[in-house]
Parts: structure tokens; C-alpha cells; sequence
């Protein structure tokens, strides 16, 4: 487990990275293009469709970041009302079930992410579109691995089910 948790902290670091480069790129693409339209009546034709892509990149990289923290969105309906037996057993579960569907989410990423890489379809500045696609299948596998080691960890190693905070 615990090479398993070097490499998680290792791809945390890099998607920590990665989000910021890709923020930062995002302020100084919709500055420039702010600029150019407002002062020069002209824009770079391709901009508004890489800044999507861009807040669709930061947003699973965020996603992915929020499941490692344990910062993820959940629906606490009973864990003022059960013990700590019960609350730790409901939350390994959830986040098993989590895993299995962020897998079955993997998969359909990745046979998207296929089919379009297959169709050969171009987004943007020559760049096919299943480049851009390639955070979906990534983002998933990880969540899914992220949520299986936090069931473990849950079901067999904390005390207490909730967040940590």
C-alpha cells in the first residue's frame, strides 16, 4: 500500500501542476482575446473552444484531486444518527460502489476517447479532438483507484468515516 500511496502523491503533485499551467494558460488566453476584441476587433478564431477544453482539463483534474482529500461531494443523510461501526461500514461501501462505477465510467471514456481517435475529427489549430479527450479516460481510472484505496483505507485502517478535514 505504501507504494501505492508514493505514486498517488506523485500523480497529485503532477495534476496539482498541471491544473495550475493550465489556469494560468486559460487567464492569459481569455485576457488576450478580451484585448484583441475590445481594442483591436479581431480575436484568435480557436480561443473560446481551447478555453473550454481547458475548463473541462482543470475540472476532472479537480475532480480527481477532491476524491484523494476526501473532498468530494457526499450525501451525509445518517452519520449523525449511527455509530462509528456503522458510519465507517457505510462509507468503505460507498466508496466501493464509487470505485465501480468511476471504472465503468473509465471504460466508456476510454471506448469514447477510441471512437473518436478512429474518426480522425480535428477541434482546433490541427489537434484531433480525442488528445483533448484523453483527461476523461485518465481522470476516471484515477478516481476509481483513489476511491478503492480509500475504501480500504476506511474499512481497515481509520477510526472515523467522515472527511478529513
Amino acid at each position: 500500500m505504501t507504494i501505492l500511496n508514493q505514486i498517488d502523491r506523485f500523480l497529485e503533485k503532477i495534476e496539482r501542476h498541471l491544473i495550475v499551467i493550465i489556469l494560468s494558460l486559460m487567464i492569459l488566453l481569455s485576457f488576450g482575446q478580451m484585448l484583441l476584441r475590445n481594442v483591436f476587433d479581431m480575436g484568435f478564431v480557436w480561443g473560446d473552444t481551447l478555453l473550454r477544453q481547458g475548463v473541462l482539463w482543470v475540472g476532472f483534474l479537480g475532480a480527481a484531486i477532491a476524491v484523494k482529500q476526501n473532498k468530494h461531494i457526499s450525501i451525509d443523510v445518517f452519520s449523525n444518527l449511527s455509530s462509528a461501526y456503522w458510519k465507517r461500514l457505510v462509507s468503505s461501501f460507498t466508496k466501493f460502489s464509487a470505485a465501480i462505477i468511476s471504472g465503468f465510467l473509465t471504460w466508456s471514456a476510454w471506448s469514447f476517447m477510441q471512437f473518436e481517435k478512429e474518426s480522425q475529427s480535428i477541434l482546433v489549430l490541427d489537434i484531433p479532438v480525442w488528445i483533448f479527450q484523453t483527461i476523461l479516460p485518465y481522470s476516471f481510472m484515477i478516481i476509481s483507484l483513489r476511491f478503492m484505496i480509500g475504501g480500504f483505507k476506511t474499512a481497515f485502517i481509520q477510526n472515523d468515516a467522515g472527511p478529513s478535514r
